[in-house]
This record gives C-alpha cells, sequence and structure tokens, in this order.
C-alpha cells in the first residue's frame, strides 16, 4: 500500500463514506425540493425534469475536446463539428431554466474556446472572455506549456447582478508611491504593504488544486474553490440558486454553501457525488476558501495554506 505523505491533504473516500452518501443522492423526476441537492443522473435525462426560469447563476465546466477518464466514464475526441453540435445540444437545453436576470459562465480551453464562443453567441449576451492562468504541471518539451483556460462570462439581458466591490484583490505593493509624504492608494497591515484592486479578465493568482491542498480530490479537471468563489461573490447574492450541470467533485455546490448560497448539482459520475457531499459535510465545519480572507481575495502564495 502505497505511503501517503503527512502532508498530503487529498480527501479520500470508502466504503463507509459510499455507504453514508449513497441515499441523499436522487434521480428526476424528484418529489421534493430541488434545493441543495446533488443529482446524479446523465444531464440530458435530468434536464427535462428541471423547472422553467429558476437558476440565478449557472457555471458550467463541461468535458473538453480531449479524450479523458473521469473515473468509469470516458469523454472521446470529437471532431470541430462534432463537438460544436454536441455543445449545441446541452446549451439549447439549458436556456429554459434560466431567469432572465441569470448570469453564466462557461469554461474552455484554447481549442475549444472558438466553439463555443460560436454556439453560445446564438443564445447569450457574452460580456467578457476571463483567461485564467492554471499554473500546474512542468511543461512541454515539443511546445509551448498550456497553462491557461477561458471562461465566458454571459448574461441573458442588460439586467444581471454584478458585485464588484464583492472580489477586489489584497496585492502586496512592490513600489509604494507617496504623495506629499503620503501612502497613495495603499496601506500597511501587520508591517506589510497592501493595495486593493479590482481582478480584470486576467486571472493569474489561481492555484489549480494539488495534494497539499485540503480541497483537492482525484477528479482530474477539478476547478478551485477560489475561482468559484470569485464568479459566485460577483454575479450571484445570497440567497441565490447557483445551477453546475456538470458538477465533476463538488466545487461549485462546495462554495455556494460556504457562501450562503442555494445550489443545485448534476454529475453523472456516482464516486464524485460521493466527493461532492463528503467535500459539503467538510465546509459545516469548515467555510475557509484558499486565497480568500475577511472579504478579500490574495494573489498566489500571499497566504499560507491551511
Amino acid at each position: 500500500m502505497k505511503k501517503i505523505e503527512k502532508r498530503n491533504k487529498t480527501i479520500l473516500i470508502d466504503d463507509n463514506d459510499r455507504e453514508i452518501f449513497e441515499p441523499k443522492l436522487i434521480k428526476l423526476p424528484y418529489d421534493g425540493e430541488l434545493i441543495n441537492k446533488i443529482i446524479n443522473q446523465d444531464f440530458f435525462e435530468a434536464i427535462k425534469y428541471l423547472p422553467d426560469s429558476f437558476v440565478d447563476l449557472l457555471f458550467v465546466d463541461p468535458p473538453y475536446n480531449l479524450t479523458k477518464n473521469f473515473h468509469s466514464h470516458t469523454f472521446n475526441k470529437k471532431s470541430y463539428e462534432e463537438y460544436k453540435d454536441w455543445c449545441e445540444s446541452w446549451i439549447s437545453k439549458i436556456i429554459r431554466i434560466l431567469k432572465s436576470t441569470s448570469s453564466i459562465y462557461i469554461c474552455s480551453e484554447w481549442q475549444t474556446s472558438p466553439i463555443v464562443y460560436d454556439v453560445i453567441k446564438k443564445y447569450f449576451i457574452i460580456r467578457n472572455r476571463i483567461t485564467f492562468e492554471r499554473e500546474k504541471g512542468r511543461g512541454a518539451k515539443q511546445n509551448w506549456k498550456n497553462n491557461c483556460e477561458d471562461i465566458y462570462f454571459c448574461t441573458m439581458s442588460n439586467k444581471y447582478t454584478f458585485n464588484i466591490e464583492n472580489v477586489k484583490i489584497k496585492r502586496r505593493v512592490i513600489a509604494p508611491y507617496k504623495e506629499n509624504g503620503v501612502p497613495k492608494d495603499w496601506f500597511i497591515e501587520n508591517n506589510e504593504k497592501f493595495r486593493l484592486t479590482y481582478p480584470s479578465n486576467i486571472w493569474t493568482d489561481i492555484t489549480i488544486p494539488f495534494w497539499s491542498m485540503r480541497e483537492n480530490t482525484s477528479h482530474p479537471t477539478q476547478k478551485p474553490e477560489k475561482l468559484l468563489a470569485r464568479i459566485i461573490l460577483a454575479s450571484s447574492n445570497e440567497g441565490d440558486l447557483v445551477f453546475d450541470p456538470f458538477a465533476g467533485s463538488g466545487t461549485t455546490a462546495v462554495v455556494a454553501k460556504k457562501l450562503k448560497r442555494k445550489f443545485l448539482a448534476i454529475e453523472i459520475e456516482k464516486e464524485y457525488c460521493f466527493y461532492t457531499y463528503k467535500r459539503l459535510l467538510m465546509a459545516e465545519e469548515d467555510k475557509r476558501i484558499q486565497g480568500y480572507e475577511n472579504g478579500y481575495f490574495y494573489d498566489r502564495n500571499c497566504k499560507k495554506s491551511f
């Protein structure tokens, strides 16, 4: 049996967890309230039973156009047109469940980004394309290291939530400037110099989960809690419902819970649903989010891990 390093905080699932969490999983149709639930079902079956106009914030991290194993399920690489048709097939079905005030975030990478753009421009108002640096991996020897992903920020209309004051970044000041001997746009805290800034559409402070982070799981394409926190804080209010149709190991649901939002998530792979419920249980006791503290986001490696 492989020895687990003491600093390895990766979340593990055992048979006892599976026994505890399996009764919590639901399939549609379902007679109860569809709030704070994990639906263990294929998206294309589950979407038929969801109500109209109930989602405030939609976050979608679909399989990219790569052949990749997701535990017992595999997504196979498709041609350009096949992947475009696949994206169209789920996006067109999601429109019905969105409010006129909904905000939408859809993830992609450099090869699929043009395909996603071609599809979503027919349905949404595209507000921006966020690019975040996914600093992970040791690089490629015959190409430039693929080190970023895109997230399209869209809305259904010109009326939407955007709380820019809730997502300020607290950055260390490298070259402090004073005007008449007084700090200009910076302050001292615990003998360190900081400046509060608004985030741009280039996010370089996001750390992809790895083994020494408490949020890490075995999911191969897990999104960081910090990334979801910025999106959820900016584009929803407390009590709003956040929906994730390809939930993976549950980052969207977990962060929504930590930030006092309601959530609903769909995930076809049962094992990842178990991870989600274990993380939700952990969030009952620990609502911290790596890189976010006291209402501010910090640059990568600015705050110690926990």
